[in-house]
């Protein structure tokens, strides 16, 4: 399979994999606005030279989107192969090229979030028991951390203390999401309009910085979706989905 790094240079040149369209569906846009941020902060993001659903995005775990404490690791944003891209290793070749580049940034393994039972838009835990690696850190809903250190005396990443017991003040149904997932420009404001017109109580909070998401009350970021305080799923939704949910 033949790679490109996407960078700076040839962002609007290419496809972003997990939403496949031009340059003006704000999808895309907004997705390749919040990468365009990242980059300087060590973000890379590989993927396959074909259009697809297959690619890798990690970021240095001191600048992810993620309340963890996970000091000189690697954190992997998405690990996404789908459709005819599945059954052919490029999981492998993709998961193989980050641990070599991170290796040669002097990193001490890498984390990213999973679940016990293989969660929508999460890793697959087998996948990652397969490759090496274990949990080091759970929250109260169920969402894990796992992580794959280079060393056996690197010490295991965490969840910070805010993201463990996964729980919002405000009544009502209540979104924390940000722009590193495409589907959310697309999809919030349908759930914001759908709420409106069944005087459904709602609030989307967009987390705008790796500040506001390192302390968030949530270990999942891109999508949270509370009712009435508590955890509900991660799981994006259309109007269908929501109001089955308010029913």
């Amino acid at each position: 399979m033949e790679f490109v790094r996407v960078t700076k240079d040839n962002l609007e040149d290419e496809h972003i994999c997990c939403a496949i369209s031009n340059n003006k569906d704000v999808q895309v846009s907004s997705k390749k606005a919040w990468l365009a941020e990242r980059f300087d902060e060590g973000l890379v993001f590989l993927k396959s030279a074909e259009r697809g659903k297959c690619f890798i995005e990690y970021i240095p775990a001191e600048n992810a989107w993620v309340p963890i404490v996970a000091d000189n690791y690697m954190y992997i944003d998405c690990l996404w192969v789908s459709g005819a891209f599945k059954g052919h290793g490029y999981s492998t070749e993709l998961l193989d090229s980050c641990i070599c580049d991170s290796k040669e940034k002097g990193k001490l393994g890498l984390c990213i979030l999973a679940a016990a039972k293989k969660k929508p838009f999460l890793a697959d835990p087998k996948f990652l028991t397969y490759k090496g690696f274990t949990v080091c850190d759970e929250a109260d809903n169920g969402i894990q951390l796992w992580y794959l250190p280079f060393a056996e005396d690197s010490v295991a990443p965490q969840f910070k203390e805010c993201a463990k017991h996964p729980h919002v003040e405000e009544k009502g149904y209540v979104l924390y999401y940000t722009n590193q997932c495409p589907f959310n420009a697309k999809y919030v404001p349908i759930l914001e309009q759908t709420a409106a017109e069944h005087n459904i109580p709602f609030k989307a909070i967009r987390i705008t910085s790796k500040e506001e998401a390192q302390n968030a009350p949530t270990p999942i970021t891109t999508y949270a979706f509370f009712c009435d305080g508590e955890y509900v799923t991660n799981e994006q939704m259309n109007d269908k989905k929501f109001l089955k949910i308010a029913k």
